[in-house]
C-alpha cells in the first residue's frame, strides 16, 4: 500500500525506525498526538506544541530558511513540508538527503482528516489517525448546526503589520472562517495574503476587523491605536487566537468549537448577544 501526498508523489509505510523532520508547526503537534514523538528528530523554531514535549526535538531553523547541515546530520529519513508554510528551495535542498519528502496542502478544515490518515497510514498510526478524525468530524457538525443561526459578516483579517497584511478567499483561514458565515475582504486574485491598503471605504465595509495573534502578535494596544488612526468604531475591533483559525491537526478540532463560541459571543440571529449575558473571546 502507498499513500499519495498533495505533489502526488506515493509514500510506502514506514517503518519503526523512521525518523521525522518536520517543518511544518501544525503537523509536528499533530505527529505527537498520533503518537510518533519519539520519532521526530527535527523541526522548526515555531513548532511549540506540545510545549512539554517539543523542547527535547532538535529545532533546525525556522519555515522558510533552515540550517541545511544540522538537519543532514540529523539524518532524516522523512521530511514534512507544506506549500504554503516552506520554501521551493528548501524543499529542493532537503530532497537531497533525505529520501522521504512528504508534502502537505491542506486548504480547507475539511482537509484535516485526509491528513490524519496521509501520516497515520504512512507512519503505522492508521486507529490513532482514525480516532482523530472521529474527533474533527464531530467538531465540525457542532459547527455546522450552530451555523444557520450565525448572521453572515464581512470580515477583515489581518496577519500583519506594516505593511499590513490580509488574507485572500481560497486560504485555509478564509475557508474556516466560513464556517461561522464570515466572508474576508481584501481579496487579491493569486495572492494569498495580499498587503493591503486601509481606504477608508474598506475599514467602514468590514463590519468585524480581526487581528490574528500569529504571525504577527496583535495586542489590544495595536486595536486602541487602530481606532484611533482610521476613526473607527473600537468595538469592530477583535483580537482573534491565529492557531485556533489557521493551525491544521489536533489544534483544528479544538479550533472549530473556539471559532463557533467565537461566532456566538458576538450574537446570533433574532438574539443579541448582550440579551445572552455576552463575554469576549
Amino acid at each position: 500500500m502507498r499513500f499519495s501526498d498533495a505533489a502526488g508523489s506515493a509514500h510506502p509505510p514506514a517503518g519503526p525506525d523512521a525518523r521525522i523532520a518536520c517543518l511544518v508547526p501544525s503537523i509536528t503537534e499533530l505527529l505527537f498526538a498520533l503518537g510518533l514523538g519519539d520519532r521526530v528528530v527535527a523541526r522548526t523554531q515555531f513548532c511549540i506544541h506540545p510545549d512539554d514535549r517539543v523542547e527535547s526535538v532538535a529545532a533546525v531553523g525556522g519555515t522558510k530558511k533552515i540550517n541545511v547541515a544540522k538537519l543532514r546530520a540529523l539524518a532524516p529519513t522523512h521530511a514534512i513540508l507544506n506549500v504554503e508554510e516552506n520554501t521551493r528551495d528548501m524543499e529542493a535542498a532537503i530532497r537531497e538527503f533525505v529520501p522521504h519528502v512528504v508534502v502537505t496542502y491542506p486548504k480547507r478544515p475539511e482537509d484535516n482528516p485526509p491528513l490524519y490518515r496521509l501520516l497515520g497510514g504512512i507512519f503505522g498510526k492508521a486507529a490513532e489517525a482514525e480516532s482523530l478524525a472521529a474527533e474533527f468530524d464531530r467538531a465540525l457538525r457542532r459547527i455546522a448546526a450552530l451555523r444557520p443561526s450565525l448572521p453572515e459578516r464581512r470580515v477583515l483579517y489581518f496577519i500583519w503589520k506594516q505593511p499590513w497584511m490580509g488574507i485572500s478567499r481560497d486560504t485555509y483561514i478564509a475557508n474556516t472562517l466560513a464556517l461561522a458565515n464570515w466572508r474576508v475582504l481584501g481579496h487579491r486574485d493569486g495572492v494569498d495574503y495580499p498587503e493591503l491598503t486601509l481606504a477608508p471605504d474598506l475599514i467602514a465595509e468590514a463590519e468585524l476587523i480581526l487581528f490574528s495573534t500569529e504571525p504577527y502578535a496583535f495586542a489590544e494596544a495595536d486595536l486602541d491605536e487602530f481606532a484611533r488612526r482610521h476613526r473607527c468604531r473600537r468595538a469592530k475591533l477583535r483580537i482573534i487566537d491565529g492557531e485556533y483559525v489557521s493551525w491544521y491537526g489536533p489544534r483544528a478540532i479544538a479550533g472549530l468549537d473556539y471559532l463557533a463560541d467565537y461566532a456566538r459571543s458576538l450574537g446570533v440571529r433574532g438574539r443579541s448577544a448582550r440579551s445572552r449575558g455576552r463575554h469576549s473571546p
